[in-house]
């Protein structure tokens, strides 16, 4: 028999805004709640927002994080209910997927009730740092400031090997265990159908070449290159669609960007899409998928896209790159427009390998939450029992 646990996630964001920890955090909650006990999200309130999980959410006083719409501050010193529901909940182990104030109030839970607490390291810190401040010395002193808080928790885990590299070259020290992400994506039987209604609500034609991006639209994720890139397509003629999906701080100079360059009758913002099925089928629909981010640790995106066999040109040598081999189930390319425009090119003028590499991303690359999330399952069971050995608790 299963044992139940009371499980917490703890993260600065959750939807309605969406990124991929945001996907992560979503789908450990789904999982651990529908098959291991009860977990709780415990997150920043978003105004005007209803949650309607099939877990419970829990939500704390909020301020705007400005530049870095549409994230939130939480201050949850200031959420009188929330710190007296937090309190009232018998929680086996607390999970911190970010070091900010979530974090925080995982570990002071963990400490209070003498229970393990897990972090994962998600994102790349110091590159925020640097956005947000300029200066390279005062960027290097915030991430020290993080270093300390996974200084402090019982288990440190990250999503691949890259991202550990990472995590020591921003100077910690302990133990690292991997736990990779999974993707809710699966094939549909009527995905034909699904592809068909989207290609009608796009005004798309079933021989138009399809080139599509999902994620922040932040120019951490080098959205600057893959326009270029766009922009030498289009003065070489090749004729394709490109679409953005998502939201964030440069989506309007993104879009302004676009529009000086002439693109935009080739190039279509599309937002944010909460619809999954939607938002499958526009994956299922591209050619390619064009990720040339430096930023981001193990991409959710490339996993939903390799759900449905549509295979992604990312930068070799990222940590995106890791698991991808060239021509193979993936493809890549070096870092500057031209490359990355040259890449694109060499790619769509051989349709038979496109499909080819598409089908194998599936078959390496995909891999479900459900089955991430049953491995998440026993190595928290793990930790609790040690820390109980540990602490000698009955």
């Amino acid at each position: 028999m299963k044992e139940k646990l009371v499980v917490g996630q703890f993260n600065d964001s959750f939807v309605p805004v969406m990124d991929g920890v945001t996907n992560v955090v979503k789908n450990y909650a789904y999982w651990l709640d529908k098959k291991y006990g009860e977990c709780y999200v415990a997150t920043p309130a978003y105004p005007g927002y209803v949650d309607r999980e099939e877990f419970p959410v829990l939500r704390y006083y909020s301020i705007p994080l400005k530049k870095r719409e549409p994230y939130r501050i939480g201050l949850e010193l200031l959420d009188i209910n929330f710190r007296t529901m937090i309190k009232s909940i018998p929680f086996d182990i607390v999970h911190a997927h970010c070091p900010f104030t979530s974090g925080v109030v995982a570990l002071q839970i963990a400490r209070k009730n003498n229970i393990p607490i897990v972090a994962t390291f998600h994102s790349k810190f110091y590159d925020d740092f640097k956005q947000v401040l300029k200066i390279d010395a005062f960027a290097k002193f915030c991430t020290r400031i993080v270093m300390e808080f996974f200084d402090k928790v019982d288990q440190v885990w990250t999503v691949n090997k890259s991202t550990a590299d990472t995590l020591r070259e921003y100077g910690y020290k302990g133990d690292i265990e991997i736990v990779p992400n999974g993707t809710d994506f699966v094939m549909p039987e009527n995905m034909d159908s699904l592809i068909e209604e989207t290609e009608n609500k796009l005004n798309l034609k079933k021989d138009d070449l399809v080139f599509l991006f999902v994620g922040q639209h932040i120019w951490q994720k080098n959205v600057k290159l893959l326009v270029d890139s766009l922009k030498i397509l289009s003065d070489r003629n090749v004729d394709y669609k490109m679409f953005f999906v998502g939201d964030g701080y440069a989506k309007d100079e993104l879009e302004a960007y676009v529009k000086e360059l002439g693109l935009t009758n080739r190039i279509t913002f599309l937002g944010k899409i909460l619809d999954r099925d939607y938002l499958r089928s526009l994956f299922a629909r591209a050619d390619l998928f064009l990720f040339p981010s430096v930023y981001d640790n193990a991409p959710i995106v490339i996993r939903e896209a390799a759900a449905v066999a549509t295979p992604s040109l990312v930068i070799a040598n990222s940590n995106t790159a890791e698991g991808i081999i060239d021509n193979v189930n993936g493809f890549l390319s070096e870092n500057d427009a031209e490359s990355y425009a040259n890449r694109i090119i060499s790619i769509i003028k051989d349709r038979d390998l496109l499909k080819k590499v598409g089908e194998k991303a599936r078959e390496t690359i995909y891999r479900d939450w459900e089955s991430i999330v049953d491995e998440v399952y026993r190595r928290y069971l793990e930790i609790i029992r040690i820390h109980k050995k540990v602490n000698k608790i009955s």
